[in-house]
């Protein structure tokens, strides 16, 4: 039986998580736990899963609870507490949001734990530094993105396999054929409505602007070491093809599926073996046409700050991600309009100072820094 530490339980692929752990309970146990502030739903979790050891970051939340965790669960809140659970179960299960993910992998690498990896800002802002101490450590990285997880299973479950070209796929986001006007008018609400996936909030407003995508390119690149031209990304709207492998021969290789997070969460649990994840089959001939549209970097202000950021290198990526969760959390608050998402983030990279990414403290400044930028040009220019 594998045993997991399963960091950030309570968002929407941490509750995936537990659906596979429920399905295949002979050969998974949650041995710790830990969410962020959702001290209800956390509750219910710990008490279904009785873990040797649960924790949540938010230390008003976990003042709230303590009283009312099940005897024999050991119990902590606040940060330090949090990062504690690692240090439990066979394999560390990164599905925190945010850049507040980035610590926990870096304690899984300090204590040489296998990784599924659910958190894009781990690589997004730390793939330098978290790709070196994974390497030194010897230990295994199992990507969780849809988009990721198939190019890894193209690759059969070898990063460092040879590539021609990887080919990332992208279902465009509610908004793909909107006109500047358009864009301009788009509410939370409609933003929040993904037309193929359901996701949370952030990552749900990072695919309509199409600045996850970028963020997927930069993923890439540290996890199979490849360089900027070497990546390709397309438009498949029916998110039946979630990611492809071009080989030196002409050759390619494509994971297909129903839009599901299950199949790769799982698989980062069990591969090489494969196990039943309740996916109905492709029904083929009811599929009807998958298309291909291009994805023009000049047309998705987000997506070309992604790759801005990607080919500055250095501390731009975090910088990047930093007035990112800013710029989307003002939008969603409707402080600012849709397109005042790229503003934001435009306006932090162009004031960011550059820094090689050589520790955890300088991420952390950076990320510090580019939230206040963000947040000021949000004061200056938003409602």
């Amino acid at each position: 039986m594998k045993s997991i530490s399963l960091i950030g339980s309570t968002g929407s692929i941490g509750r995936q998580v537990c659906s596979v752990v429920r399905r295949h309970s002979d050969k998974f146990k949650i041995k710790s736990i830990v969410a962020n502030a959702s001290a209800d739903l956390f509750l219910e979790q710990v008490r279904e899963f009785m873990p040797d050891y649960a924790a949540l970051a938010d230390e008003e939340a976990g003042k709230r609870i303590a009283d009312q965790i099940p005897a024999g669960v050991k119990f902590g809140y606040g940060e330090k507490a949090a990062e504690e659970a690692i240090s439990y179960g066979d394999v560390a299960f990164v599905a925190a949001t945010g850049f507040a993910g980035l610590k926990y992998s870096l304690k899984a690498t300090e204590l040489k734990k296998p990784i599924a990896l659910a958190n894009k800002e781990t690589l997004v802002c730390g793939g330098e530094l978290v790709m070196g101490k994974i390497k030194g450590a010897g230990i295994d990285l199992m990507p969780v993105d849809s988009e990721h997880s198939a190019l890894w299973q193209a690759l059969n479950f070898k990063a460092n396999s040879p590539f021609s070209r990887l080919i990332i796929t992208a279902s465009g986001g509610p908004f793909y054929g909107y006109t500047e006007e358009q864009l301009q008018a788009v509410t939370p609400a409609s933003a929040l409505k993904h037309p193929t996936w359901q996701m949370g909030a952030k990552i749900t407003i990072d695919s309509a602007t199409l600045l996850n995508k970028g963020f997927e390119v930069i993923e890439a690149m540290w996890l199979y070491d490849a360089p900027l031209n070497k990546i390709h990304t397309v438009v498949q709207p029916e998110s039946i093809i979630h990611s492809m492998v071009e080989f030196d021969d002409g050759g390619i290789m494509a994971q297909m599926s129903y839009p599901t997070m299950e199949l790769p969460i799982q698989l980062a649990l069990t591969y090489p073996d494969r196990l039943d994840c309740g996916l109905k089959p492709l029904d083929f001939e009811a599929l009807g046409a998958i298309r291909f549209l291009p994805l023009e970097r000049k047309r998705f202000a987000c997506y070309d700050l992604a790759l801005t950021a990607a080919e500055l290198g250095d501390n731009y990526p975090c910088a990047l991600n930093g007035a990112g969760e800013v710029a989307v959390r003002a939008f969603l608050d409707g402080r600012i309009a849709f397109t005042e998402i790229a503003k934001t983030i435009a306006d932090a990279l162009e004031k960011t100072e550059r820094v090689k990414a050589e520790s955890y403290d300088i991420l952390k400044h950076t990320d510090a820094q580019a939230r206040k930028y963000a947040q000021a040009f949000v004061h200056k220019y938003g409602k």
